[in-house]
């Protein structure tokens, strides 16, 4: 069983109301036991067992990645995004078998034409690469907003359930800011004003 305590300003939860000084069978500063309704709490994901040292060899290996990658990797702007001549996934054997039939008749191309296969079969070597990281690094990108999102879904269902249980104990001005905050949480857009007639 469940001991509530009743105080002033507290809430009977076989009731859902108010206590009041003339309920029959009350004692202030006593308690009521109700039966024991708790629930095991929502633990989708436990990162507990990360040590401080394995976040430091983390941060160390992303520390990396951003020294031997992200230095030499660009950043587009979105207008330079757009004008862009794109290989697309329909487009990309073409282009693979441009650069092989070119390497195979380069004695009969441009000098110049030459330089530039060798450096666009560079550039073809380089995206072959890049590519098998970056679909290692979008999975665990993808796994870890997951993660995040999982472990924020354990907070707040446990924050909601505390608050109702904090309610009901009457945990009074203590819940005066945490009622404004949770109310912002869930308040609706801002209503339209209504036209005059």
């Amino acid at each position: 069983m469940a001991k509530v305590p009743i105080t002033w300003g507290g809430t009977d939860p076989r009731t859902g109301q108010p206590f009041r000084w003339d309920t029959p069978g009350l004692t202030w500063d006593g308690f009521i036991e109700t039966p024991d309704t708790h629930q095991p709490m929502q633990d989708l994901l436990d990162l507990t067992t990360i040590t401080d040292q394995d976040w430091t060899d983390i941060d160390a290996a992303l520390a990396t990645l951003e020294t031997k990658l992200g230095s030499l990797l660009l950043d587009l702007t979105i207008e330079q995004r757009r004008r862009l001549t794109k290989m697309g996934d329909k487009s990309e054997a073409f282009c693979r078998q441009t650069l092989v039939v070119a390497r195979q008749n380069a004695a009969k191309l441009p000098a110049d034409t030459v330089t530039d296969l060798t450096t666009e079969e560079g550039d073809l070597a380089s995206l072959d690469k890049l590519r098998q990281r970056l679909t290692r690094l979008s999975q665990l990108g993808e796994k870890a907003a997951d993660s995040e999102m999982a472990l924020g879904s354990d907070i707040m269902v446990f924050a909601l359930a505390t608050y109702g249980m904090l309610k009901a104990i009457g945990a009074g001005a203590g819940l005066d800011g945490l009622r404004s905050q949770l109310g912002a949480r869930f308040a609706k857009g801002p209503q339209k004003p209504k036209p005059n007639p």
